[in-house]
């Protein structure tokens, strides 16, 4: 296949991920020119059309696909158009980035990866936090054995809002949806992949997401093939802001990455001291992250190099969802083994 030093690409997807997709390919990724988005939001496609000089807007995702002048495909759009429109790209050569999740049907997800393979196209999956710098010095020292084996894992991720409950209903649940992310870095710290995992939660901040059938707080344990042993730790409501850490411990010291402050002031009085809270949603905690994402997916067409984050990287934190549900439901560990 070609690896054309410029890379035309079509955004298909116009919410707050696809709005920022398109600024960063419009703005920061010279190696990527930009020919049209697709939106079913003709208002604000033709805003973000204006705004950013894209030639070419449209509401049909096989018109953006089949124009010659594109490379790749960014599907940016709701996760129930994920499969149709990757198996349509893959189809007519074209790149793919996907957004998570590839599907929440692991027979979906298989019959798209073999579309992918068939084709012999790039395809990255969009787990954003892979690339947050201070995450990703974590993995470095752990990958150098600066802390030597690691033993231990812990991930907090915890959301600043509920999301609203008409969402909940398509999400496919907390593990599907939110811990979906600390799977993906729980892989991706380790290196490794997960034997068993064991899950307990309830409803502690909205209880219109117990009646819809979910979770708003939980806790995961991970045993890794490898020993590791990991806690992960939910909550869908930090008034505090987003809360995004990570400790690994390890038999030569431990490391650990904090949540970031919107400013750096310390203010001191008789009744203590204060600083900034976190930044308040994933938008802004990760923008450099979501930048560097992009770049790597161009990068990888433009050097014909393996994609940062594979479709099988995207598939296996489907399965320990599904684990992490059946485990919530069984009240016992459960093998990833058991996940078919």
């Amino acid at each position: 296949m070609n690896t054309p030093s410029k890379v035309g690409v079509g955004v298909i997807g116009t919410g707050r991920i696809g709005k920022l997709h398109i600024e960063h390919l419009s703005q920061n990724i010279p190696e990527a020119d930009l020919v049209a988005i697709c939106s079913l939001d003709t208002e604000t496609a033709a805003s973000l059309a204006e705004q950013f000089k894209i030639p070419t807007i449209t509401t049909d995702y096989l018109t953006l696909i089949s124009n010659s002048q594109i490379d790749a495909v960014i599907v940016a759009s709701s996760t129930d158009t994920h499969v149709e429109i990757c198996q349509a790209a893959a189809a007519a050569g074209k790149h793919i980035f996907c957004e998570k999740p590839i599907a929440l049907a692991l027979g979906q997800i298989d019959e798209t990866l073999a579309s992918v393979e068939d084709a012999a196209v790039k395809f990255q999956i969009g787990f954003n936090r892979r690339f947050d710098k201070n995450f990703m010095q974590v993995r470095e020292a752990i990958v150098s054995g600066e802390i030597g084996e690691p033993h231990i894992l812990r991930i907090t991720s915890r959301d600043p809002a509920p999301p609203p409950i008409e969402y909940v209903k398509i999400s496919g649940g907390m593990f599907l949806d939110m811990t979906i992310h600390d799977f993906d870095m729980a892989r991706y710290l380790i290196s490794g992949e997960v034997d068993e995992i064991y899950a307990v939660g309830d409803v502690r901040t909205d209880p219109r997401i117990g009646k819809v059938g979910d979770i708003d707080t939980a806790v995961v344990t991970l045993r890794f093939q490898n020993g590791v042993l990991a806690t992960i730790d939910n909550s869908r409501q930090a008034v505090y802001g987003y809360d995004q850490r990570v400790e690994v411990f390890g038999s030569k010291g431990m490391i650990s990455a904090g949540n970031p402050l919107t400013n750096t002031v310390n203010i001191s009085g008789s009744e203590g001291s204060r600083t900034a809270s976190p930044p308040y949603f994933f938008v802004e905690r990760y923008k450099a992250a979501y930048l560097s994402e992009m770049q790597a997916f161009i990068r990888c067409i433009t050097e014909d190099t393996e994609s940062a984050v594979t479709g099988e990287d995207g598939r296996v934190p489907i399965v320990m969802g599904y684990a992490a549900l059946k485990s919530l439901r069984e009240n016992r560990p459960v093998p990833l083994s058991e996940i078919s």
